[in-house]
């Protein structure tokens, strides 16, 4: 695997490097050996937080981790990342074209299904027009964290969901 390690307010030291090495390494058991790995390390205050990205043919495979020790950060990220290769490992081989990235012997592995996504309900609801200002106060109005709405001025249906910072975000359609 080849990494690309960068530091956002952070110095990433040989010691993160090496740890990086050997904890995300341990995936290799999984990926062929061009597979690239984005790491990206951060400090904020008492928050360690590290992102890995490994972009694979048709998906994207991310954990993001905090604490309060970037070396306990990079212990968690690893184990997420390996849950979810193992979690979502049959969605993979049936886009045959995200499969060439792995290793044969993953794929052939079979891991339980342990966490298969279950849906138990379903709403529906009448979606009105309303303006994105007014979809947030909606949303705040019903303890939410997301609401889904019909834009008055684009005439798409879009998601208005609440961020860290207590700002807001849209998610609009990309057709």
């Amino acid at each position: 695997m080849r990494y690309i390690i960068s530091g956002k307010n952070i110095d990433v030291t040989e010691g993160l490097k090496g740890a990086i090495h050997e904890k995300i390494g341990k995936l290799e058991k999984y990926f062929t050996p061009g597979t690239e790995v984005n790491v990206t390390l951060s400090v904020e205050k008492e928050r360690q937080k590290i992102e890995v990205t490994i972009p694979v043919k048709g998906n994207i495979i991310r954990s993001e981790q905090v604490s309060n020790d970037m070396y306990v950060s990079i212990d968690l990220v690893e184990e997420v990342i390996e849950r979810q290769l193992k979690k979502y490992k049959n969605k993979l081989i049936s886009q045959k074209q995200a499969a060439s990235f792995f290793k044969q012997e993953f794929m052939e592995k079979e891991y339980p299904d342990d966490n298969a996504v279950n849906i138990v309900r379903t709403k529906k609801f009448d979606i009105k027009p309303m303006y994105p200002e007014d979809a947030c106060v909606q949303m705040e109005l019903l303890g939410h964290n997301f609401y889904v709405f019909f834009n008055a001025e684009t005439e798409q249906v879009n998601v208005v969901y609440k961020r860290k910072g207590n700002t807001y975000g849209i998610i609009e359609p990309d057709l």
